[in-house]
C-alpha cells in the first residue's frame, strides 16, 4: 500500500500468496524461458518487423513450461493437473507501440491449460488476476483447482501482461534497494521526513526510466487490451471469452470498449470503479480497508478470551493497532535477520491478511507478536506484499504496478497538494488513511505522462457482462461493481453481489457464486439481474 503505488487494486501476491506462521511461499508458475517457445507468424519469420497481418495469424509454439523467472516470482514449473495433462507455454509477438504496428515488436509470456472435453469444446478462456503487474503465467497454476470445473469444456489461458514478468518486464531499482525503499518512512512527520520521502520518490521513477526507458511509454492498460485483441484472434477464437478479477476488471472494460463486437462469454470479479480517479479510488481503499479491519476486530471481539489481542470492543482492538503503528513509527522492531519491522511494513502486512478472510488468523498473530517485540510475521506479509522472496529477490510485480498505473493516471500529486488531502483520508481511516494519502504522490516524479483520469469502459452492442461485487472487498469496494454496470451501458452488465468478506467472489468458495458463474461460462446462462449470493 505504502508503495510506489499505493492506486488501484491487489498486488498479486495479496490473493495468491500461500502463507505460513512462519513465511509466505511463493505460488509456483511457469514461463517461456530463455530460448523457449516462441511464436512464428505464418508467411514469416517471428523478429522486430512483422507486420500486424503477420501477428494477427502467427502460430504459437506450445512446449512444457518451466520454472518461473525470479521477475515472476520464482519458484518450480507446474505440476500435472488431474488426469495427468500438462501446463504449456509459449510467448507472442506484439508491436511495442501500436501507432507503429510494422515497427518493433515485444513477446508476451502466454501459459495454458487444455480443456478435457475436446468434443465439447467452447475455445479459450483468458484470465487476468490483477495487480496491475501480476504474473498470469504464475497464478493461473496456483489457482487451476478452483477452475476445475470450467477446464471441462475451456482452455484455460493466462499470460503476463507487456512490462510484467516475461513480457519485457519492466525493472527500477536493485534487490538491495528495494529492501531499504520499502522500509522507509511512508507517512512523513516533518520537514526532513518529507525531503527524504521525495527524493526517495525521484530516485525510483529515474531507476525505472534508466532501465525500462524504452517500455514505459507503452506499458499501459490500452495496449494490454490491444494485446488481448491479437490473443484472441492467434488462439483461434471468434469472441474472446475472458475471466477478469480485481485490475482485471478494469482491463477487460477496456478491451469491450475497444472492441465491443469481440466480447464473448465474459465475467468480471472484485470490480475496479472505472468512474473513479486515482483519488477516489485511494479514498476508496481506505474505507474499504478499514472496513475490513472493523470486521475483523468485531470477529476477533466475538471470541472472547479465545481472541490474543486487548480490548473488549472492536473499537479497542482498532486503537491497539494504531498504537502499535505509531510505536513502529518511533522505534522498528526486530524482523527476519538483521532486518527490523518498520511503521510501513507492518501497515503492510496488516493490509495483506485483509484480502482474505482465511488469513485473519495470521493478522492476530502477528499483531500479538509484534506488541510482544518480534515483528517477523507482519514482515513476511509485507515482503509477500511486495513481490519477495525469502532469498531477498524481488519480483517486478511492484514495478510493473508502477510503470502501468502512472501510464494510465493523469494525476501528478504536488507534495502541497497531497498533504491537503490527508484530513479526508485520516477521516476514511484511521489505520490506513495516511499510507494511502501520501500514496497520491506515487507518481509526481514519473517521466511518462499519463493517459486518462479515468478509463472508458463504455461498450454498446458488446455481449452480456456477468459483474460481481463482493459487499466485504477491501481492495475494490463493493461499489465499484454498480458503477462498472452503468459504465458498461444499457443491457450489457449484469450485476451479482456476494455478501461476504475479502478479495473477489469465485475464489471464495461460495457455491452460490461458482453455480451462477459456472452456468453462464458454460451452458450462457445469465443470472437475474441483481442476484445476491451469501
Amino acid at each position: 500500500m505504502p508503495t510506489p503505488s499505493a492506486r488501484r487494486t491487489a498486488p498479486l501476491a495479496a490473493v495468491t500468496a500461500a502463507v505460513t506462521a512462519a513465511a509466505l511461499l511463493a505460488v509456483t508458475g511457469c514461463s517461456d524461458g530463455a530460448g523457449s517457445a516462441g511464436a512464428r507468424p505464418v508467411g514469416g519469420d517471428s523478429g522486430a518487423r512483422n507486420g500486424p497481418t503477420d501477428l494477427a495469424t502467427q502460430r504459437l509454439d506450445w512446449t512444457a513450461c518451466k520454472a518461473p523467472s525470479a521477475a515472476q516470482g520464482g519458484g518450480t514449473a507446474p505440476s500435472p493437473l488431474p488426469g495427468g495433462v500438462r501446463w504449456q507455454c509459449a510467448s507472442m509477438d506484439v508491436p511495442l507501440d501500436y501507432a507503429k504496428p510494422d515497427g518493433d515488436t515485444i513477446k508476451l509470456a502466454l501459459i495454458r491449460a487444455e480443456a478435457r472435453d475436446r468434443s465439447k469444446r467452447l475455445g479459450s478462456l483468458v484470465f487476468n488476476f490483477g495487480g496491475p503487474g501480476g504474473s498470469g503465467i504464475t497464478a493461473l497454476p496456483s489457482f487451476a483447482p478452483d477452475y476445475e470445473t470450467l477446464r471441462g469444456r475451456y482452455d484455460l489461458v493466462s499470460f503476463d501482461p507487456r512490462g510484467v514478468g516475461r513480457s519485457d518486464g519492466v525493472e527500477c531499482e536493485s534487490d538491495r534497494q528495494l529492501d531499504t525503499y520499502y522500509a522507509q518512512d511512508a507517512t512523513p512527520d516533518t520537514t526532513a521526513e518529507e525531503k527524504t520521502f521525495t527524493k526517495n520518490l525521484t530516485a525510483y521513477a529515474s531507476a525505472c526510466e534508466k532501465n525500462s526507458g524504452r517500455a514505459l511509454p507503452h506499458v499501459g492498460t490500452t495496449n494490454a487490451a490491444r494485446d488481448m485483441e491479437t490473443m484472441r484472434q492467434v488462439l483461434g477464437d471468434r469472441k474472446l471469452n475472458y475471466f477478469g478479477i480485481s485490475y482485471g476488471t478494469e482491463l477487460g472494460g477496456v478491451y469491450a470498449h475497444l472492441f465491443p463486437k469481440s466480447v464473448g462469454k465474459t465475467v468480471f470479479d472484485a470490480v475496479v470503479d472505472p468512474s473513479q480517479d486515482s483519488e477516489q479510488g485511494s479514498l476508496g481503499q481506505a474505507r474499504g480497508f478499514q472496513l475490513a479491519l472493523d470486521n475483523f476486530a468485531k470477529d476477533c471481539v466475538s471470541r472472547g478470551n479465545a481472541c490474543k489481542l486487548p480490548g473488549t470492543t472492536p473499537k479497542q482492538i482498532e486503537a491497539f493497532v494504531t498504537g502499535l503503528l505509531g510505536r513502529l513509527d518511533k522505534k522498528p522492531i526486530a524482523g527476519i535477520g538483521t532486518r527490523k519491522l518498520t511503521q510501513t511494513e507492518a501497515t503492510n502486512g496488516i493490509a495483506q491478511t485483509l484480502y482474505s478472510q482465511e488469513f485473519w488468523p495470521l493478522l492476530e498473530q502477528g499483531l500479538d507478536e509484534a506488541e510482544g517485540g518480534s515483528g517477523a510475521l507482519l514482515l513476511a506479509l509485507s515482503d509477500s506484499m511486495n513481490g519477495r522472496d525469502q532469498l531477498g529477490r524481488y519480483s517486478n510485480l511492484q514495478a510493473a504496478n508502477a510503470a502501468i498505473n502512472c501510464v494510465d493516471s493523469k494525476e501528478r500529486y504536488t507534495l502541497a497538494q497531497t498533504k491537503a488531502k490527508l484530513p479526508e483520508f485520516r477521516k476514511a481511516s484511521p489505520v490506513f488513511g495516511d499510507f494511502l494519502g501520501w500514496g497520491l504522490m506515487s507518481c509526481s516524479k514519473w517521466p511518462v505522462p499519463g493517459r486518462w483520469t479515468h478509463p472508458d469502459v463504455a461498450a454498446p452492442g458488446a455481449a452480456p457482462i456477468l459483474v460481481i461485487g463482493n459487499t466485504g472487498d477491501p481492495a475494490t469496494p463493493y461499489a465499484g461493481a454498480r458503477a462498472m454496470v452503468d459504465a458498461l451501458g444499457k443491457g450489457v452488465g449484469v450485476e451479482l453481489t456476494y455478501k461476504g468478506q475479502g478479495h473477489g467472489a469465485y475464489n471464495s468458495g461460495n457455491a452460490c457464486v461458482q453455480k451462477a458463474v459456472n452456468g453462464f461460462l458454460l451452458n450462457g446462462k445469465t443470472p437475474a439481474p441483481n442476484t445476491v449470493c451469501s
